[in-house]
């Protein structure tokens, strides 16, 4: 069988539209994408090149808990997921990753594999970023990831749970209408949801209690790599994992706030080269040429693209270095993404590509315990479960934006005035593009046909 990848600016010979196989048709009909938080169109999951499947469900961002939830209550699906994937692949086996202090989540897993024969359930440690893939692909195989590579470069491809329970649906005709997400931080019930998407961030934080404080701001996707947002009114898409709530005074919170530019030009000028940054970094840890510490040194005497500054493209944008490692508080992430960006605008290429990677011996000595991390934030008191919680709610109203993944924003093929059906196809993808399809969450009418699809139910 022949199927098509697109992963990173990678492309196979095959186009990703021309997948034959039935099962491909149903998962693209119901507009599965990665719901790690990337947002891949669902062809660009798979590969005749892969042998081994990884599920992944390591959790990677400290306070969420939506993957745990989601493999101890819908287990039989992760597995089905597991399934489908490694027959539309070719894969030889599968494992799922899951953090093995979950242990309700690995008992789960564990029943609903057995008897599976190819899927196994391996077990992880509690250190951040676990939920990496090049990381996990080590973790799990002991296979290293090529300078500037995939995990398909070794031959492995890598699934978020989440989407493998969608994959599971999708065969049984049912459209991705609903996200389950974490709402932590700051809030009275910190509580993992299931909710129409489109919902908004207000909305999701009153169902988890409400925040303790009255001045606030949201990390949407976690502390470590998510994104500060003070519009309450934003919605809840396919690809948002969680929403971390904390008081706008809280020094974590202040320190995201800051402006990415006034981070840059601090670090520029008081970075002493202690090297905490490169010394714990994920990427040099398994074995690439990646020093964040000499990027700090180089970028602020002007060096253009040498061999050094390119190291950047290594960068995984963990928040690690900057928001754990660095003494003086700096932010040496942020001048290495900065740097990347510059890059891949002016069009240079990345010259780092040594498949002859090891990790170091000391690699496991250095791995950040969460619990660790968690108090060098300042965020130990919101370290807690955030349990599912079964609520049924039904929004009056959802703006369902038609861009919620990598790729051309899907097309509206209704409008307004329109009555519409959960479920219902909303947004198309555009011809001979890759994209992925949009459905109605709730039903309802049409109020606005735009850049999103507004739908006031009824």
């Amino acid at each position: 069988m022949s199927l098509s990848f697109v992963h990173e600016g990678v492309r196979s010979e095959n186009n990703p539209l021309d997948a034959v196989d039935p099962r491909i048709e149903k998962i693209k009909n119901a507009g599965v994408v990665g719901a790690g938080g990337a947002g891949f169109s669902f062809p660009c999951e798979v590969s005749e090149q892969g042998g081994i499947l990884i599920g992944n469900g390591a959790e990677c961002e400290p306070l969420l808990s939506v993957d745990k939830e989601t493999m101890t209550l819908f287990a039989p699906e992760v597995v089905k997921g597991m399934k489908i994937v490694i027959e539309l692949s070719g894969a030889k086996k599968g494992f799922i990753g899951v953090k093995k202090k979950n242990y309700k989540a690995v008992e789960a897993l564990e029943k609903a594999a057995a008897g599976a024969g190819n899927i196994e359930v391996s077990l992880l440690e509690n250190v951040y970023p676990a939920g990496d893939e090049q990381a996990l692909v080590y973790d799990i195989l002991g296979r290293t990831v090529p300078e500037g590579g995939i995990p398909l470069h070794v031959g492995v491809i890598v699934n978020n749970v989440g989407t493998l329970v969608n994959i599971s649906r999708a065969l049984e005709g049912t459209p991705v209408t609903h996200r389950m997400l974490t709402v932590a931080g700051d809030v009275r019930e910190p509580a993992t949801l299931n909710l129409p998407i489109g919902t908004s961030f207000r909305e999701a934080i009153m169902l988890a209690g409400g925040s303790n404080s009255r001045n606030f701001k949201i990390l949407v996707g976690g502390p470590m790599m998510g994104c500060v947002e003070s519009d309450l009114d934003k919605p809840v898409l396919k690809t948002t994992s969680g929403i971390v709530i904390l008081d706008v005074d809280h020094p974590f919170m202040a320190r995201k706030s800051q402006s990415v530019s006034a981070r840059i030009r601090i670090g520029k000028s008081a970075c002493d080269q202690c090297m905490y940054c490169t010394d714990l970094c994920p990427r040099y840890l398994l074995g690439h040429y990646c020093y964040p510490h000499l990027i700090m040194r180089a970028v602020p005497y002007g060096l253009s693209y040498t061999n050094i500054v390119t190291t950047a493209f290594m960068c995984c944008e963990c928040g690690l270095c900057t928001y754990f490692s660095c003494p003086l508080r700096l932010s040496p992430g942020e001048l290495m993404a900065q740097v990347k960006r510059e890059m891949i605008r002016k069009g240079v290429k990345n010259p780092h590509a040594r498949t002859d990677v090891k990790p170091p011996e000391f690699r496991a000595g250095r791995l950040i315990p969460v619990e660790r991390l968690m108090e060098r934030l300042e965020l130990a008191p919101y370290y807690t479960d955030a349990p599912f919680r079964e609520n049924g709610y039904k929004p009056q109203k959802v703006t369902i934006p038609l861009k919620q993944h990598l790729g051309a924003p899907s097309i509206p093929v209704v409008k307004a005035g329109d009555k519409v059906k959960a479920g219902q196809l909303i947004g198309e993808i555009p011809e001979g593009k890759l994209g992925a399809r949009i459905h109605a969450s709730v039903s309802g009418f049409v109020r606005e046909a735009g850049d999103s699809v507004v739908i006031e139910a009824g």
